[in-house]
């Protein structure tokens, strides 16, 4: 066995602390090395050379104990690509969510919306239904069916020609003047023709005599299908064919009194559908808040005979129109005087060679 001379020995062991300290001191960061085995190792050192090839050993086995570098770079790449994979999918959780939620809320207000169509719908019907009860008429809009009539337009006058040169012939100078004279008479003439279609006639007075107001006889009377307050009554006003017409009279004139019975009616007020049916006439009445009485013709009279008033001649419109308001402006001058008898500013409702109409028991009554 060699031993080394004994002056060599303290230098050689100072410089062997010395490497195998700074040798410790960094594989200690990168190795883990067991306490137990760290105390052997220096005791090993003080006593012979065999400490480094024990520090040799160690560090061999521990290195194969340890995962390598590039295996651990490996993993963390997967470890990345994993974490990665993971946002992805929570991405596509959230967005998933978010779509159920609106398809819920979609689907809920569609629900919600059919409930509010169904409660309106009863609503509806509940409206009508206390409407019926009520006696609420059902009178259609009138429609004017006859467009109105336009105005002309004014004529457009042709520019006029222009002048001809002068050329020494006098007679070729003649011809375009005599022919540019013909053009403007020409033109004058339409003029005036159209001025005289354009002024109108002076409009008819607005009175009583605009109203066609016949006797008639009421022929038979029902109640209305679908309006307990109204009646549908046949009425022959001397035409062809009897009249259909509906009444609100229910609550004032029981139906026995409606049967074959003489009265006074409008013939031309515009058809209005009252409740599904036409009616094509009115039925004139003294009528109050409390009481309605049919207005009774002269007796004699027959269908069809004319109501006429003193003072207020005139031949009546064939159809009055809804626009004109000519029967909101006479009503309020219709009314019964102190003995009953039907007028219109004081004019008596007059069947001629018959005599006057007038209420039965009303005194000093509108009409309508």
């Amino acid at each position: 066995m060699y031993c080394r001379p004994v002056e060599e020995a303290p230098a050689f062991r100072e410089q062997g602390k010395a490497l195998m300290v700074d040798i410790i001191s960094s594989s200690f960061r990168m190795f883990p090395i067991s306490p137990c085995e760290l105390w052997t190792f220096f005791i090993l050192c003080q006593s012979s050379s065999s400490g480094t090839m024990f520090l040799a050993r160690s560090f061999f086995r521990m290195s194969g104990h340890t995962p390598s570098l590039s295996r651990l770079e490996q993993r963390a790449a997967e470890a990345d690509q994993i974490i990665e994979y993971l946002k992805q999918q929570v991405q596509l959780l959230k967005d998933k969510a978010v779509s159920q939620a609106t398809q819920r809320e979609e689907k809920k207000l569609l629900v919600e919306n059919a409930r509010l169509k169904e409660e309106i719908e009863q609503l509806k019907r509940q409206l009508l239904q206390k409407e019926k009860q009520r006696g609420v008429l059902d009178v259609a809009v009138p429609v004017e069916n006859s467009p109105a009539p336009c105005a002309p337009s004014a004529p457009t006058k042709s520019p006029a020609p222009a002048a001809p040169k002068a050329s020494a012939d006098p007679q070729r100078d003649t011809t375009p003047k005599d022919s540019e004279g013909k053009k403007k008479k020409a033109e004058k003439a339409g003029e005036k023709k159209e001025k005289k279609q354009v002024t109108a006639e002076p409009e008819t007075p607005v009175d009583v005599s605009r109203l066609d107001l016949r006797v008639g006889r009421i022929i038979g009377a029902q109640k209305h299908p679908d309006a307990d307050a109204l009646y549908v009554e046949q009425v022959d006003v001397g035409e062809a064919a009897p009249r259909t017409v509906v009444s609100g009279l229910v609550k004032h004139v029981p139906l026995e009194q409606m049967q074959n019975r003489m009265a006074v009616l409008l013939c031309n007020l515009k058809p209005a559908k009252m409740r599904g049916v036409v009616s094509q006439a009115m039925v004139m009445c003294a009528s109050s808040p409390d009481k309605v009485e049919i207005l009774d013709p002269p007796p004699g009279a027959l269908p069809g005979d004319r109501i006429t008033f003193q003072g207020f001649p005139g031949e009546p419109d064939k159809e009055l129109n809804p626009k004109k308001k000519v029967w909101e402006q006479v009503q309020p001058d219709l009314q019964t005087d102190g003995q009953c008898v039907a007028t219109y500013k004081g004019a008596a409702f007059e069947v001629p060679g018959r005599g006057v109409c007038r209420a039965q028991t009303m005194t000093n009554s509108g009409i309508k």
